[in-house]
């Protein structure tokens, strides 16, 4: 059941009106506008507290006057909602509740919705956050690429199908220095690899099939797929990446459609699958007839030193689908992914997208191109590995000093993400909600492996040093405490 959040509004305390008055207008106006319908469950107290940056007696009070103004009631074991109307032709007429969990598509689990909301919360730690601290965007260089492109004549109108040609020639030559061959007719721009993922889901696979994937993995967090009726089956990995032993049994036993795999500094756990690894799994996989869905999106952070070929690289058979983007090297609001395939199954995916948003942003296409074009990535890419690489270092020695008698965790050598694992279970919904209470924000294990009760994703990219230190000395309290 979705739950109604506020908006960022938080009570004013210098007005004159009590806070608990305050509260109780803004609830009120959302109601009578329409914006929070009846039916609708409120967050739980506690949560909206925080939400609203007040004491819970504060908020009490605000809803003990709704409720006496009728606009509000508590239902035993259904928390508070907004009241339904006493004419029952109304409660039925152009109510969009019965809509809200219906859709095809399924919702966020419950914290990763929290997450997303609480990103944009001021004063609390990231200690998770897949992405680049602003402070590490090229927000200069990117600037001046924009002066430059305002002296021409701007694409307003909407790019082919497969996505400025411009851009997919700029890419072409940027895989082929990671030994990807691809020609611009196989390239597919996306908004984002995760659209990547969703236009494979609709237009590749059928219903009820069965997608084989890393435990834990990126993929479980999202519903890209589950939302399309297709199954996710895990493989479980070791220091070398995903294990192939048991692939060609749950081949057999599940009748596998496709393999997805982050091979590549893997989200969550930040492993490189070793060399070996890939040439036997690619062996595998050619032996079943089994395609493979490559993720690469932390393909160019590298920190120690580059990353074995991809499987794309190694692939002449035209078995494997890439996924790329600039989300994580260079801008998540840019909004510029790409898919490399057959050129067969790139026309498809194009002819879905072109259904879905009829193209990606041509003025995102034609940053991006000059961004290629003209030497700024290799050189961005460069100074930062420099800086993830004292980062990574960084919290490394951190969690030395903090957490050597609480949990033991991976070096990673590239990527965001260092893989923490408890040194005895613990329950992670109520560890998420602790950190809350204390101002962190924690990506916990359960989100990539529902079964998992003893890991935590911490990133290095986003939360500065300062709120690194004192982020993770706060955490190894908190699990001390449990």
């Amino acid at each position: 059941m979705q739950e109604l959040v506020t908006d960022g509004w938080k009570p004013d305390s210098s007005l004159a009106l009590p806070l608990h008055i305050q509260i109780s207008n803004y609830i009120q106006a959302k109601i009578r506008s329409g914006a929070w319908p009846a039916g609708m469950r409120l967050a739980a107290q506690r949560d909206l507290a925080r939400q609203l940056g007040v004491n819970r007696s504060t908020l009490v009070s605000a809803l003990g006057q709704l409720t006496a103004l009728g606009l509000i009631e508590g239902r035993r074991g259904g928390g508070t909602r907004v009241a339904l109307s006493n004419d029952a032709h109304s409660n039925r007429a152009g109510n969009w509740n019965d809509y809200v969990e219906e859709g095809i598509h399924y919702p966020n689990l419950p914290t990763i919705q929290a997450i997303n909301r609480l990103e944009f919360t001021k004063g609390l730690i990231r200690l998770g956050t897949g992405e680049l601290s602003p402070e590490l965007l090229p927000n200069e260089t990117m600037k001046s690429i924009l002066a430059d492109l305002s002296r021409q004549s701007l694409p307003l109108s909407y790019e082919e199908p497969l996505g400025s040609l411009q851009l997919r020639t700029a890419i072409s030559k940027e895989l082929s220095n990671i030994g990807i061959h691809a020609a611009p007719s196989s390239i597919l721009i996306l908004s984002g690899a995760l659209q990547g993922l969703q236009l494979i889901g609709q237009g590749l696979l059928p219903r009820g099939s069965t997608l084989l994937l890393e435990k834990p993995s990126y993929l479980y967090s999202i519903h890209s797929f589950q939302s399309v009726g297709v199954k996710l089956y895990g493989l479980p990995m070791d220091s070398e990446g995903l294990m192939t032993q048991g692939i060609e049994a749950e081949v057999h036993r599940t009748k596998a459609s496709l393999l997805y795999t982050i091979p590549t500094y893997h989200n969550p756990t930040g492993i490189l699958m070793t060399e070996e690894r890939r040439h036997l799994l690619m062996n595998t996989t050619r032996a079943l007839g089994l395609p493979i869905l490559e993720d690469g999106a932390y393909q160019d952070l590298w920190l120690d030193n580059p990353p074995p070929p991809s499987l794309k690289a190694m692939d002449r058979e035209g078995r494997v689908l890439h996924l790329g983007t600039l989300s994580k090297t260079v801008s998540p609001g840019l909004r510029i992914g790409w898919a490399v395939g057959p050129e067969p199954v790139i026309r498809r995916l194009a002819d879905i997208k072109m259904q879905s948003d009829y193209g990606s942003s041509s003025l995102s296409q034609l940053l991006a191109a000059k961004w290629l074009e003209e030497g700024y990535h290799a050189r961005h890419c460069e100074v930062l590995r420099m800086e993830l690489r004292r980062r990574r270092d960084a919290v490394l020695d951190m969690l030395s000093t903090h957490f050597g008698h609480l949990a033991s965790w991976n070096r990673p050598t590239g990527g965001f993400y260092i893989w923490l694992s408890l040194n005895k279970p613990l329950p992670l919904t109520k560890l998420f909600k602790a950190a809350l209470e204390v101002g962190l924000l924690l990506n916990t294990g359960d989100l990539y492996n529902r079964s998992d009760a003893r890991h935590l994703r911490l990133s290095y990219a986003y939360a500065s040093l300062t709120e690194l230190e004192i982020g993770i000395k706060r955490l190894a309290e908190l699990v001390s405490s449990f």
